[in-house]
């Protein structure tokens, strides 16, 4: 059973998590995950909680293609502003901040509350990442991605895409590990630097992840590996992403981040009791 240390106390994964979305944007590419007012964003933490999320993602800097660049100021400014409003709303919540930069990492945790460090980077936009990490002593989120900011909507070519992200991983954990980051979570980066094929394929090997002793997190809510699939968009891609959900359970997902709380709570549920059932049925034939 994995357990990540926020301030001070033990935060099972015993079962699933669900850390909804909140995006500090004015273009992420999802539009309704979009929430700059304090309304908007009081409400945004309402209905995560009121769904049954536990965690929140807050971000300040879109990743989607063709994104605008936003400053370090800027991104902090969004960042500070969003966190202040979440943890007056929800204090007992989980919450982590998405960045690819030491700085505005270390500013979210020191000065405005952050949990977790979420970085899509990986330690490899801003060198300074890991060393802070392992300073603040938060636990991290290591995505895979290739490329800069600038790039990594361009897929490389893989040999094996499942492999490489595997090997990547395993790496840079090491390196993490080496420094003292004690709570580290796997994020295989789904939809960056990858083909529509190479994330099926990534999907498909996601069981061989337990083999690195990490917490596994699996963000695929509403990206293009569901709505380009089938031709549709992201307001459509909802039974697609829980779809992938339910596989991912299956597979030993130990967070679902997402856009769409209630969808992946009930995921959750269903996914527990089939798996206590299967079990009680075991129990009885033995």
């Amino acid at each position: 059973m994995y357990t990540l240390n926020i301030r001070g106390k033990l935060f099972s994964l015993a079962r699933p998590q669900v850390m909804g979305i909140l995006n500090a944007t004015p273009d992420s590419f999802y539009a309704a995950s979009r929430v700059q007012t304090e309304e908007a964003i009081a409400r945004r933490t309402a209905q995560i909680r009121a769904e049954g999320g536990t965690m929140v993602d807050v971000g300040g800097y879109s990743t989607r293609p063709g994104a605008a660049e936003v400053t370090p100021d800027e991104e902090r400014a969004r960042l500070a502003f969003a966190l202040e409003v979440v943890r007056r709303e929800w204090p007992e919540a989980v919450v982590s901040v998405d960045t690819f930069r030491a700085d505005v990492a270390r500013a979210c945790v020191e000065d405005y509350g952050a949990d977790i460090v979420n970085d899509i980077g990986g330690g490899m936009f801003d060198p300074a990442m890991f060393s802070t990490v392992a300073a603040l002593r938060v636990p991290y989120i290591l995505m895979h991605i290739h490329g800069t900011p600038q790039t990594m909507h361009q897929p490389p070519r893989y040999d094996d895409c499942a492999v490489d992200v595997y090997r990547t991983l395993a790496e840079r954990m090491a390196e993490l590990r080496a420094l003292g980051v004690a709570d580290v979570i796997l994020d295989p980066g789904f939809g960056f630097s990858k083909t529509l094929d190479d994330n099926y394929r990534l999907f498909a090997g996601l069981t061989e992840f337990g083999r690195l002793d990490a917490p596994l997190l699996v963000g695929v809510s509403r990206k293009t590996m569901v709505w380009k699939l089938f031709g549709t968009s992201p307001d459509e891609a909802l039974n697609g992403t829980t779809v992938l959900h339910t596989l991912a359970l299956q597979a030993g997902a130990h967070i679902l981040r997402v856009h769409d709380v209630r969808a992946a709570v009930e995921a959750v549920e269903i996914v527990e009791k089939v798996q206590a059932a299967a079990n009680e049925n075991l129990e009885m034939r033995d």
